[in-house]
């Protein structure tokens, strides 16, 4: 029988298809199919500190509406027994998704302040999360701020979280800092759980009517994978921490690609998106197919297998492989 058992974050996962954050995993019932369908672990929409910022100071707004007003007017203050402020929701969500499902239950938390970050991931810990993925997406805009300081305050900013919670801690990243490898060597020795590789970030477009900038969502495509699965294969040997494969998990070949780069478990939300939670059991069952058809045991067994340090061509994951890709082409035939 072969065996889809893994660790990541020092949690025993049943399989390593994890379901990645996005508006399915926000939903019960979507969260009990993929369950159901035999996900591995789920990680919930994220926190963003912003969010609860504009829900506190709209409340506060609201509430001192009339304020000055003769007594009757109280009864424009809004009832709040239903309103939904702050993180209440999502503390809520992680309970009820506890409830729902067997399997590990992972909240995902964007912060902006320090403050922030180390609050809202108490408070995540508290309503019984499993372990918090700390969702670092921030755009190096500032001109005044090097890669130097960024990075510094990256792992400060786990060292401060890791401090404040007990359940395990994973970084997701996106690729784009002046030395990934160190980084991630830092994060690892800073006591990250887990590294999740990569973050996506949506690029905004134009409106030619109205020239604002508008958000614009594409899906990822199994190209994509490209990405994580080089950094994954570099990153095996150099990092104890877990690391977990996102952006281009489409099938089952980007899950075994993945697996033998050196990945723990791999993470879907785009491929969750267009085909529902009933996907995990299909790629559940390919990969079970692919495992024996290559004899292998178990993910264990799999794991690493083609790696920069462990794999029959360790430049293949570096520069010398460049010129090689180049010569590939010939015109299309």
């Amino acid at each position: 029988m072969t065996d889809l058992t893994t660790r990541y974050l020092g949690l025993t996962l049943r399989s390593p298809l994890v379901a990645s954050a996005s508006p399915l995993t926000g939903r019960l019932d979507d969260l009990r199919r993929l369950d159901d369908a035999g996900v591995g672990a789920v990680v919930l929409p994220s926190l963003f500190e912003e969010q609860i910022e504009h829900e506190e100071l709209e409340l506060d707004r609201m509430l001192s509406t009339a304020s000055e007003s003769f007594g009757e007017a109280t009864s424009f203050f809004p009832e709040l027994d239903d309103y939904d402020i702050g993180p209440d929701r999502h503390l809520a969500l992680v309970e009820a998704a506890k409830a729902a499902v067997s399997v590990p239950v992972i909240a995902s938390l964007n912060g902006t302040s320090g403050g922030g970050w180390l609050r809202y991931a108490r408070l995540l810990a508290d309503a019984g999360a499993d372990a918090i993925e700390l969702n670092v997406y921030t755009v190096a805009a500032d001109p005044t701020r090097s890669g130097a300081q960024i990075e510094d305050e990256v792992v400060e900013l786990l060292r401060a979280v890791r401090a404040t919670v007990d359940v395990p801690v994973a970084v997701k990243l996106s690729p784009f800092w002046s030395s990934l490898a160190n980084l991630a060597v830092r994060l690892d020795e800073a006591g990250a759980d887990g590294l999740v590789l990569f973050n996506r970030f949506y690029q905004p477009d134009l409106d030619l009517e109205t020239l604002h900038a508008i958000p614009h969502l594409v899906l990822s495509t199994s190209d994509e994978l490209r990405l994580p699965l080089r950094w994954i294969g570099l990153l095996r040997g150099p990092v104890q921490a877990s690391l977990a494969a996102t952006t281009g998990v489409h099938t089952v070949a980007d899950v075994a690609k993945a697996l033998l780069a050196g990945a723990d478990v791999t993470m879907l939300a785009s491929a969750l998106l267009h085909h529902g939670p009933g996907l995990i059991g299909e790629l559940d069952r390919d990969l079970r197919t692919w495992m024996a058809e290559g004899e292998y045991a178990s993910v264990e067994q799999l794991r690493g297998s083609a790696a920069a340090d462990t794999g029959p061509d360790p430049a293949a994951f570096e520069r010398a492989n460049y010129r090689h890709t180049l010569a590939s082409w010939s015109d299309g035939r």
